[in-house]
């Protein structure tokens, strides 16, 4: 199958106009101007790669947090249908039997190529900055349990986000590192200090870089100051609700090169308003907005492609700086194999994008799937 398009971005090159050549669930050959064979399917607005979204809890009204397949599928179809062909499993904070139970079953989704990894971001934060995490589950984190739920995964687990100031938090950034698991410092009360101790130890990304952190003060930068003044990748989080635009431009300034968009979603997203769970917690969700009943920011509801039309409408940063953010160097940072570019020999995953930055057609894994304006 040949696909055409006035412009093709994979995203490190622009082809206008362009052309892929897709061979089962792969790409075959990529090129500028004419294809040498015949045209299959003439494409009328921007092709860029699938979305990689690195952090998502949910979607389509189901969450990551069963741990079951049915509702893993349905948060995969959500976000699939608005252009995401590559996810990492998010898990709150919850039980240890809990925890164990969803890793083991989404680690048979991602040893079958449903899900890319799992992320755990909990329970090994501060209470001072939980956000919506149940402050009864959160603990120090442990070498034995830390191993255990890393055996659980079978190699699944990607990232774990844990705040570095915990006792035993030092050391289990540490381990993480060792056994290959990106370390993301994240839901923390640490000091400029304990935050830069944490990245020369290992640690190597910041969870939702501003949000449930110490933030940048002029004599003591904290976690956000560190997490800026170092190399580490820096998730984002651009609904809106989360970051100001203003913070979105400094912070994509000053990592031009390593920040990366995540939503954060939870069950909501591709969704209505109404009430939902993140992990054992009550959210409200109003307006498109997640909150605890308390008031606390609970996840978004939030997709990839929103993210990137933020990003491009609202904040104004060109579409050529912001789609890495939500392809390559958000695969680069979790060592995902053959997705997030349009090039030979990785996945088919495809996204066409209409001149507003709809998301018009979606290709995963060499076949169409239907798009949330199609449906």
């Amino acid at each position: 199958m040949i696909i055409t398009a006035p412009l093709v971005l994979t995203p490190a090159r622009a082809l206008a106009p362009g052309w892929v050549e897709i061979s089962g669930d792969s790409i075959a050959a990529v090129g500028e101007g004419t294809p040498n064979g015949p045209v299959d399917v003439p494409l009328t607005g921007t092709l860029v790669p699938g979305f990689v979204d690195t952090h998502v809890h949910g979607g389509g009204g189901a969450s990551f947090d069963a741990g079951t397949a049915a509702a893993a599928a349905t948060v995969t179809d959500a976000h699939l249908a608005h252009g995401t062909t590559s996810m990492i499993a998010s898990l709150v904070t919850m039980s240890h039997e809990d925890m164990d139970r969803a890793v083991r079953e989404l680690a048979l989704l991602v040893a079958d190529g449903r899900l890319a990894g799992i992320h755990l971001e909990g329970p090994w934060l501060s209470p001072l900055h939980r956000g919506a995490h149940d402050p009864v589950l959160l603990e120090n984190p442990s070498s034995e349990r830390i191993a255990h739920v890393l055996e659980l995964g079978d190699g699944s687990i990607r990232m774990v986000t844990i705040a570095p100031e915990l006792p035993g938090g030092p050391e289990a950034v540490a381990q993480l590192a060792s056994a290959g698991v990106v370390a993301a410092v994240g839901h923390t009360d640490a000091t400029y200090e304990q935050a830069t101790q944490a990245l020369a130890s290992g640690a190597t990304a910041g969870t939702h870089l501003f949000n449930a952190m110490t933030p940048l003060n002029h004599r003591a930068p904290g976690a956000v100051g560190a997490l800026l003044d170092s190399d580490a990748v820096v998730e984002l989080i651009c609904d809106g609700v989360h970051l100001h635009p203003a913070t979105i431009r400094l912070a994509t300034r000053l990592a031009s090169d390593r920040f990366v968009l995540v939503t954060d979603a939870m069950a909501a997203a591709a969704s209505a308003d109404g009430d939902y769970r993140l992990g054992p917690l009550d959210v409200f969700v109003r307006d498109g907005v997640a909150r605890l009943a308390d008031g606390t920011i609970a996840g978004s509801t939030l997709t990839m492609a929103r993210a990137v039309q933020f990003c491009v409408n609202v904040v104004g940063l060109p579409l050529e700086v912001v789609l890495p953010a939500a392809t390559s160097r958000a695969a680069d940072h979790l060592g995902l194999a053959r997705v997030g570019s349009i090039e030979p020999g990785y996945f088919a995953d495809l996204v066409e994008l209409s001149a507003d930055l709809d998301v018009t057609r979606v290709m995963r894994r060499g076949s169409w799937v239907a798009s949330a304006r199609s449906r």
